[in-house]
């Protein structure tokens, strides 16, 4: 079986209707929808959680205190053979060694998608396949992403996926 995953963080905004439509009908076609965290709208959250067939999602550091109490700091999934943590660093500041997060996982994971650094990264760290889907929104110079993953028979591919241009 095969699974296409849509991963997406740091929207930043209050309302889901603010989400660029190109990434909300990513969320409502896939398998699984992800949001790894920084909704700063509690619309945002229901309204990802609305759209999405299966979803899965976690706080970040800019997210306010009812959204912290509401969901989770970490997730795991389980598909096809394959562990994958969903993490959003809640320390906030500046960049960090990827190996840190691995701590935030109570079991060994096969890949990590987390948030907060709004750039997009594929890479294998530690044995580790770690994504950054990158931001939600464009800003200045830099465009909205988020990560596709497909799973299928317990290997992973990924595709970072321009939304739209910086302006």
């Amino acid at each position: 079986m095969t699974a296409t995953i849509v991963v997406l963080s740091d929207t930043h905004v209050r309302d889901w209707e603010e989400v660029h439509p190109e990434i909300r009908r990513a969320v409502s076609g896939a398998d699984i929808a992800i949001h790894c965290g920084d909704f700063t709208g509690a619309d945002v959250v229901d309204g990802f959680r609305r759209d999405a067939k299966e979803s899965v999602v976690v706080h970040g550091n800019s997210d306010p205190p009812e959204i912290r109490r509401a969901i989770p700091y970490v997730e795991v999934l389980q598909l096809e053979g394959m562990r994958i943590g969903v993490t959003h660093p809640a320390w906030g500041g500046p960049p960090f060694e990827l190996g840190e997060l691995l701590g935030d996982f109570a079991e060994p994971v096969d890949a990590i998608v987390f948030g907060h650094v709004h750039e997009p990264t594929d890479c294998v760290h530690e044995g580790v396949r770690f994504v950054n889907p990158g931001q939600g929104y464009s800003s200045f110079m830099v465009p909205a992403t988020i990560a596709v993953l497909t799973v299928e028979d317990g290997a992973m591919s990924v595709e970072i996926r321009e939304i739209e241009a910086g302006r």
